[in-house]
């Protein structure tokens, strides 16, 4: 299958997370996107479509809710996206309403009666990223995600496999999952997808040995490999916990502009990783490029670490 990083490097950005349905019915996020165009370098957007579970063991889940973002709004940011010469990826989420991270999204493995189960969940699943996937397909996406850092369901194998079944009925694209990081070498049924990816949120002290243990685990699974998320907070001592958005107290440029020195470096020392998807840019929320150094979280806008993302994207141009 002919895919879109093959001869070009996939630096993408995430965009929108957890924007509300009709979001793009206004304009703030049209200068958002243009403004992550302009000053990061990036080719490519990584749109995520995000349902909600009320809690880790709910099979109830909201997939076209108020919280939801809409085909329409879909639709307007892969159009504009288009028009900024971007590349666009729609990748399918869930979050759960209590806060408690999708990873622990988690059922008995031997169904008991009277307690939710993982065919009522993964039915619930699987009608999400369908509608997804339509989504995908109608809006031409060059790469479609089928889920991300779902630690407590990887080893559903089966069930994962019939929801990869199910998807390629609808989307005529390239497909890949988002395992978390250090799960790389864990999954086992990277097979049914076209193309590995992660969550590489490692510590500075950590990446490159990281980076040798995923390119073998690419090596034994045949697949081109890509980070779906990346980045790190302008918090103090965030380079060391990176996946930790509330680690460390007060702001610091300084920790996030060396994470990213160290990774976009690895990245160039290592080009069996054909992309890159940087977490993550708001789109009606985002703050004025003055005040970057005054935000703590993982947006690079208006800060020193936005710097090494142009000259990264310069160096790949070369």
């Amino acid at each position: 299958m002919d895919m879109v990083f093959q001869e070009e490097f996939l630096n993408a950005y995430t965009f929108a997370f957890c924007e509300k349905r009709g979001f793009t019915k206004g304009q703030a996020w049209r200068w958002a996107l243009s403004e992550m165009a302009r000053t990061t370098g990036c080719n490519a957007i990584i749109l995520p479509v995000c349902a909600w579970q009320d809690h880790a063991y709910s099979t109830n889940m909201d997939s076209e809710g108020e919280d939801v973002m809409s085909r329409e709004d879909v639709r307007n940011v892969c159009a504009y996206a288009r028009q900024l010469g971007l590349k666009v990826i729609l990748k399918a989420m869930v979050n759960c309403r209590d806060g408690y991270w999708r990873a622990y999204i988690r059922f008995f493995d031997s169904p008991v009666p009277t307690e939710p189960s993982w065919a009522e969940w993964f039915a619930a699943w699987s009608r999400h990223v369908c509608l997804t996937a339509e989504m995908a397909q109608e809006n031409g996406a060059d790469l479609f995600c089928i889920g991300c850092e779902m630690v407590g369901t990887d080893h559903r194998e089966q069930e994962w496999r019939e929801v990869i079944r199910q998807v390629r009925s609808i989307y005529t694209g390239p497909i890949t999952y988002n395992c978390d990081k250090y799960q790389e070498h864990l999954l086992t049924w990277w097979d049914a997808v076209d193309v590995m990816s992660s969550s590489g949120y490692y510590p500075i002290g950590e990446i490159n040995e990281n980076f040798g243990r995923i390119q073998a685990a690419a090596q034994r699974a045949g697949k081109p490999f890509l980070f779906m998320e990346c980045g790190c907070p302008s918090r103090k001592n965030s380079q060391h916990r990176p996946n930790d958005w509330r680690y460390g107290e007060g702001t610091d440029m300084a920790a996030q502009r060396d994470w990213y020195e160290a990774f976009t470096l690895a990245l160039l020392r290592h080009p069996f990783v054909r992309g890159a998807g940087w977490w993550d840019w708001p789109a009606s929320r985002l703050y004025p490029e003055q005040a970057g150094p005054d935000h703590n979280g993982y947006c690079t806008y208006g800060k020193s670490a936005n710097n090494i993302l142009l000259r990264f994207a310069e160096k790949l141009a070369r």
